[in-house]
């Protein structure tokens, strides 16, 4: 049966990404039983590891969910990375902006500011895209080295901390940190807030008929025109939803984990996010299982580098390696994909 070729199909890459690991493993001299051994210690040895996978979710969920619901209306965001760093600068402006509201205003509202601010700097390739017919690939890409560059003329400027010569802004008040979830950890409640992020975004996308629209028009935009279903519209909606996510992202960054804006505040996740929401086939519980599962093998590889000597680089191949197997699993398992 064909379900039965899916499980095959996933099982075959499995193999061969398992095979792979094990080559590199060779490759650069390590003991394949240390360096698995190493890896799965880096993700389960302690308490404290296993809420590191969680801390490096967190931003892969939101950035992956943004991604997801742009490509669900057939927006192709690769600025999830600018926007992030746009959300990071609203949280910093606002935190400093308004020092003295208290934590239960300050934190909706830098949430809010960073959802705004990072929907607006992805809303307007969207705008391109829907009115002019320019690619956003270009667009939101180019997008992302503005924003950096952005961030780091700020941390030398206005937003720079004058009791430091690095660049990098001050400590934001304490009402706009996010509280810490688990004592002796990094976790905070940035998790919560990509975690509800995916029920909304789940809701909005399936149970209501603007999520019905932004699909619609991802699988067929020429059959909506016909229908009388807004395309410009739709293309808008999702960019600034997709945005906002990668902004929020970047509000957790700073408010949640650095509790200040400096420059290279992400190691990439903008990036990844459009592997995560590959894996996660768009879905939003797709995208909070992939987004563990990239953050396990990030926290797990450090793990092979301080115990095994296993170069933490190998977690960047493997990812390509797997996202290259899922995209080609039709012609390498062709047989097992067809129906008996």
């Amino acid at each position: 049966m064909k379900t039965s070729g899916n499980v095959l199909s996933l099982l075959g890459i499995a193999i061969l990404t398992l095979a792979i690991s094990i080559l590199l493993i060779l490759m650069v001299g390590s003991h394949v039983n240390q360096a698995f051994f190493s890896f799965l210690s880096g993700i389960f040895g302690s308490f404290y590891s296993v809420s590191e996978v969680l801390v490096k979710a967190t931003p892969l969920i939101l950035t992956g969910l943004g991604v997801a619901v742009g490509a669900r209306s057939g927006f192709i965001n690769i600025g999830a990375e600018g926007q992030l760093y746009m959300g990071a600068i609203a949280v910093t402006g606002i935190a400093f902006w308004f020092n003295d509201l208290p934590a239960i205003l300050m934190i909706p509202l830098v949430i809010l500011g960073g959802f705004v601010l990072g929907g607006v700097w992805s809303v307007i390739p969207g705008f391109l895209k829907a009115r002019f017919g320019i690619s956003e690939v270009i667009t939101t890409l180019m997008f992302n080295y503005i924003a950096i560059s952005i961030v780091g003329i700020l941390v030398r400027t206005v937003l720079k901390d004058p009791a430091s010569s690095l660049p990098m802004s001050a400590f934001l008040p304490d009402s706009a940190t996010l509280p810490v979830l688990m004592s002796a950890t990094r976790l905070h409640a940035g998790l919560l807030a990509a975690l509800i992020s995916v029920a909304l975004i789940w809701i909005l996308v399936w149970k209501t008929p603007a999520g019905y629209e932004m699909r619609a028009v991802g699988l067929n935009p020429r059959a909506c025109k016909c229908s009388g279903i807004s395309v410009y519209k739709n293309i808008v909606r999702s960019s600034l939803i997709s945005g906002g996510l990668a902004g929020i992202a970047g509000v957790c960054e700073v408010s949640g984990l650095h509790h200040k804006l400096l420059e290279g505040i992400s190691p990439g996740y903008g990036y990844i996010a459009i592997i995560v929401a590959l894996l996660g086939k768009n879905h939003p519980l797709g995208v909070v299982i992939s987004a563990l599962g990239i953050a396990a093998l990030q926290v797990g590889s450090l793990g092979m580098q301080r115990m095994a000597g296993v170069p933490t680089s190998i977690s960047s191949i493997i990812m390509g390696v797997v996202v290259l197997l899922i995209l080609a699993r039709k012609s390498l398992f062709r047989r097992l994909l067809t129906d008996e």
